[in-house]
């Protein structure tokens, strides 16, 4: 173990740590983390793994073979010296051997999916992490997913809530860094899973309709990440751009070189 990747780690737990909500624009290969790296601002990287699955030709849910995530994420990492965190679904089968091959790859911190498995074996998943990182040594950012509201659209609201949070402060208890909360939340609901997990340990993603980063901040929130938006955005710009070039335009003047 390297100690400028035992510096990423210390780096990106303070990030999280710190009172300043901290924004991961998703990136999906070595050019986009180039691009976000260089954007004023960015402190550190996230990957997206359905943004990774789209980019090579695979449905997401773990249909990348483990090995070749590893590897894409790896090349991710070497592209920037900002600490990068990645995605890594609910760990392939084996989170914690999961975790140790993607510190070898240069990641610092990850997303892990709980998929609303029985309460005792997520928390297994979440222990199982915590433990590969502290026996590679380094301050691991487990960013630990619960997907209660993604899973729970049919159930009453109240218990899908109450479920987040115990399930969230379940996974605090054995040593995840901040709990993950992905869905369309309103403000009620934030203020709840933040009173209910923790200032500061809650996550969340932002997708069209969600809060502004200000109030998320205002809320204890700790993290906003974009997941595949941020693909579709550029997907939706190359749809356009490619739609205005065959319709007789020019690309625009101020279109960026590559890195």
């Amino acid at each position: 173990m390297t100690e400028t990747l035992r510096a990423k780690a210390s780096e990106l737990l303070r990030l999280h740590q710190a009172p300043e909500i901290l924004q991961v624009v998703n990136v999906w290969d070595a050019i986009t983390a180039k691009v976000m790296a260089d954007v004023p601002g960015t402190t550190a990287l996230a990957t997206a793994s359905h943004s990774i699955a789209a980019s090579l030709g695979y449905e997401d849910g773990e249909n990348i073979p483990v090995d070749e995530m590893i590897a894409f994420v790896g090349r991710i990492a070497a592209a920037t010296d900002l600490p990068v965190s990645a995605d890594l679904e609910s760990g392939y089968g084996n989170p914690g051997e999961t975790t140790r091959k993607a510190i070898a790859a240069g990641i610092v911190g990850a997303n892990i999916e709980d998929q609303m498995r029985p309460l005792a074996d997520a928390v297994n998943q979440m222990s199982a992490v915590v433990h590969a990182a502290s026996t590679e040594g380094i301050e691991f950012v487990l960013n630990a997913r619960t997907d209660a509201f993604l899973k729970g659209k049919d159930r009453d609201p109240g218990e899908v809530l109450a479920d987040a949070i115990a399930r969230g402060k379940a996974f605090l208890d054995v040593g995840a860094t901040t709990v993950f909360v992905p869905g369309l939340l309103d403000e009620p609901t934030v203020t709840a899973l933040v009173e209910g997990i923790g200032w500061n340990k809650v996550s969340v993603i932002n997708i069209p309709g969600s809060l502004p980063p200000a109030k998320l901040q205002e809320l204890g929130v700790a993290r906003i990440s974009y997941g595949p938006w941020t693909q579709r955005v550029a997907l939706t710009a190359l749809a356009d751009t490619a739609a205005a070039l065959l319709a007789g335009g020019q690309l625009p003047e101020d279109t960026r070189p590559l890195n």
